[in-house]
C-alpha cells in the first residue's frame, strides 16, 4: 500500500475529523504537524487554500475534510463509516453539512470574537441548532438526552480515545490562542 501522509494541526477540528476517519478505518498514516500561524512555504504551495487538512496518498493530494473523508470511504471500503443504504448515506451527509455550517461555523465565530453581545447571540443560536439536532437527527425531545447519550457513545469509541486529548489540553491551547 502506498504511504499516506496527513498534513494536520492539532487544534483544527477539520483535521481532527480526518484523523478520526483514519483511526476508525484503522488506516496507518504519517502525520505532519503544520503550524497555522507559521505555515512553511512548501505547504502553501501544496495546499491551494493554505489550510489543513491535506492528505497525500500515492503521490496524489487532496484537501477539504469532507472530500478527504469521502475519498477514504471509497479508497478503504473494508470498514464503512457511512450507512450502506443510499438514503441513509445522504441523510448522514446532510447532518455532516449541518454540523459544518451551523455548529462549527458558530463555534468558530465564538472563538474569534471578543464582542460579548455577539457571544450571547451565537450561544443562543448554537443552543437552537443543538435542539434541531436532538429533535430531527436523533429523533428525541428538546431536553438533550439523546444528544448526550450519542456524545457519550462517541467519546467511548476506541478511535476517539486513540486520537483525542483531554479537555484541559484544548482549554489551555485555545486559551493561548485567544491571549495571543
Amino acid at each position: 500500500m502506498a504511504q499516506i501522509e496527513l498534513f494536520t494541526a492539532v487544534l483544527c477540528p477539520f483535521a481532527l475529523r480526518v484523523r478520526l476517519a483514519l483511526a476508525e478505518k484503522d488506516v496507518r498514516v504519517t502525520e505532519v504537524e503544520i503550524n497555522p500561524q507559521d505555515r512553511p512555504a512548501w505547504f502553501v504551495e501544496m495546499s491551494p487554500t493554505g489550510k489543513v487538512p491535506v492528505l497525500r496518498h500515492a503521490k496524489k493530494l487532496m484537501w477539504d475534510s469532507a472530500v478527504i473523508c469521502e475519498y477514504l470511504e471509497e479508497a478503504f471500503p473494508d470498514s464503512h463509516l457511512l450507512p450502506e443504504d443510499p438514503y441513509d448515506r445522504a441523510r448522514a451527509r446532510m447532518w455532516i453539512k449541518f454540523a459544518d455550517t451551523r455548529l462549527f461555523a458558530r463555534t468558530e465565530a465564538l472563538l474569534h470574537s471578543f464582542d460579548r453581545k455577539l457571544h450571547a447571540a451565537i450561544i443562543t443560536d448554537l443552543a437552537e441548532s443543538l435542539i434541531v439536532l436532538e429533535r430531527e437527527a436523533l429523533k428525541g425531545g428538546s431536553e438533550g438526552r439523546r444528544l448526550m447519550a450519542w456524545w457519550e457513545a462517541v467519546a467511548a469509541r476506541d478511535a476517539v480515545r486513540k486520537i483525542g486529548k483531554p479537555p484541559a489540553f484544548y482549554l489551555e491551547a485555545y486559551g493561548r490562542l485567544i491571549a495571543a
